[in-house]
């Protein structure tokens, strides 16, 4: 099939099928593959393709009273780092990817390194979770230690710096903050490590606690964050500020919060409300 061909199909998709944006693209990319590396057949771009909508949504948000039924609901390592994404607005990644020298206690701030975008930025540590975050580092201190003690201890460390600092990935600061509870080998460098706890762990106890507390909303780690910016909207903090907190490039992005507020993000009362007509 040529290229008109392809176009017809993926336009097909579109059309009839109606399928999402996404799965139009992952259809065209792999064609795209498909033809240049196995085919070795030039192929153009497939410009001419009618394209399927992404849609708009709005973001998920809890309310006050939900996060709290769903923090009850988490236990552990995974509640405190629940508590850590609606305390800080941080993502999923960016909180199990956090090292120990980033977390600054004096100064109540969390330093985000390679953020979405890779930018790095300054979000609060809340007060909340203070104290149990420093009894949290006294075990991961001791693990390290131990691992110390049997010729491991060493992490991950971006951008070769294991080249530059060869030490580096045995001190305590580059440590992960949230480690892995059994040691495996890294793939990139062969040796036995202990990366930061599994994503998907936090993702599955977060769904568990939805569920017991009787929520309908579609809620995920993420929703937290939604949660973090839409509160402090709430409470009256400007968005610029809220922008800086959740690392937007575009306030625009932030934005998106003041329509999920009470009332609209305007504060407009229903014309229904204002002449008192009661069901």
């Amino acid at each position: 099939m040529g290229a008109r061909d392809l176009e017809a199909f993926l336009t097909h998709l579109a059309v009839a099928g109606k399928v999402a944006a996404a799965t139009q693209n992952q259809a065209k990319s792999a064609l795209l593959f498909l033809y240049r590396e196995v085919l070795e057949i030039a192929l153009p771009w497939l410009d001419n393709v009618t394209q399927a909508k992404a849609p708009k949504r709005l973001p998920v948000v809890l309310t006050v009273k939900e996060v709290q039924a769903v923090m009850a609901g988490m236990s552990g390592t995974h509640a405190l780092i629940a508590q850590l994404l609606y305390g800080s607005g941080m993502r999923l990644m960016e909180a199990v990817r956090l090292r120990v020298k980033d977390v600054e206690f004096s100064r109540r701030e969390i330093l985000v390194r390679e953020g979405k975008g890779f930018k790095d930025r300054v979000t609060m540590l809340p007060d909340a979770v203070i104290e149990p975050l420093l009894r949290h580092f006294e075990k991961v201190k001791m693990l390290h230690e131990e691992d110390l003690a049997l010729g491991y201890g060493e992490v991950y460390l971006p951008y070769a710096l294991d080249k530059k600092y060869p030490n580096a990935g045995r001190e305590w600061g580059w440590q992960y903050v949230f480690p892995a509870r059994n040691l495996s080998v890294d793939p990139r460098s062969g040796k036995q490590r202990r990366h930061h706890v599994d994503e998907k762990g936090v993702q599955r106890a977060m769904k568990q606690a939805v569920q017991d507390a009787g929520l309908v909303k579609p809620a995920t780690p993420h929703t937290l964050r939604h949660s973090f910016a839409t509160h402090l909207l709430q409470a009256g903090y400007d968005i610029r500020t809220v922008q800086e907190l959740l690392g937007h490039s575009d306030v625009s992005t932030t934005m998106i919060y003041t329509h999920v507020l009470n009332k609209g993000g305007r504060g407009v009362t229903s014309p229904l409300d204002a002449v008192g007509i009661r069901a």
